[in-house]
């Protein structure tokens, strides 16, 4: 009769692969059709992250449900990979976005945002060329600027408190006839009226970037803390699990050893 963590184990492990299906189906969809910069940018990790999870759960589910012991062994060893990995993560992400907010700009009704207020290491991350280029193709494939007016632009990125296609306050938003800002101050050299510049190049973008990319992280490394106590929990009951095969194949030999069928 199968012991009960065998079973536990089994199970979880069992929806564990049948969620890693859409996943790496996602991943094989957008390996196969030609897209933007942005979705070749993502196809590697979502097919890297569906095979990996497949694959451990597939593990995780004949060990436990068949006492294969050396895969029941390798899942917990990875599942205990996976715990370091998240614990440090987790306490990763919490140091690197400690700082760095959005400064209202006073009878404008909407946040600033400076890149120097954000730390060293995220700086480095979108000051990259090739990195903010991969960023830059994700903002255009999201297409919120695609048929508007510049004032509607503005509006819209103001609602959201993230406005990497408007000039900074202190521009002063004035336009001359020259599809340039009147006043020529930090980012304002780098705007442009054109919908396909606007203010991509901006400093204040890169900012605004990384103010949503902080609260991503935040929310990520909150769920993090849930993912890493199941995570324990599994690998308590795996390791249960685990002493249930030796136990059983001790068993076994025993009994052959003293003529038992």
């Amino acid at each position: 009769m199968p012991r009960i963590s065998n079973g536990v184990v089994g199970f979880l492990n069992f929806l564990v692969f049948l969620l890693s299906i859409p996943i790496l189906g996602s991943g094989v969809w957008l390996a196969t059709r030609h897209g933007t910069e942005c979705e070749k940018f993502l196809t590697g990790p979502v097919v890297i992250l569906g095979l990996f999870v497949m694959l451990v759960s597939l593990a995780g589910f004949i060990g436990a449900c068949f006492r294969v012991s050396c895969l029941l062994w390798i899942y917990l060893f990875v599942t205990f990979l996976l715990i370091i990995l998240l614990f440090f993560f987790t306490i990763f992400a919490f140091v690197v976005t400690n700082k760095g907010a959005g400064k209202v700009a006073s009878d404008k009704g909407y946040r600033q945002y400076r890149l120097g207020d954000y730390s060293h290491w995220l700086q480095k991350r979108v000051q990259n060329g090739e990195n903010w280029r991969r960023i830059e193709s994700c903002i255009r494939d999201a297409k919120v600027c695609k048929d508007s007016g510049v004032n509607r632009f503005a509006a819209n990125f103001y609602e959201n408190n993230l406005s990497p296609i408007q000039p900074p306050a202190s521009c002063g938003f004035g336009y001359g006839n020259n599809g340039t800002v009147d006043t020529l101050d930090g980012d304002c050299t780098s705007w442009r009226n054109e919908e396909d510049l606007l203010c991509y190049q901006c400093d204040s973008c890169k900012a605004a970037v990384l103010a949503s990319l902080k609260n991503d992280w935040r929310k990520v490394a909150a769920l993090n803390i849930v993912v890493l106590i199941f995570l324990v929990v599994v690998y308590s009951v795996g390791c249960c699990a685990f002493r249930n095969n030796s136990s059983s194949r001790s068993s076994y030999g025993y009994a052959r050893r003293k003529g038992y069928p």
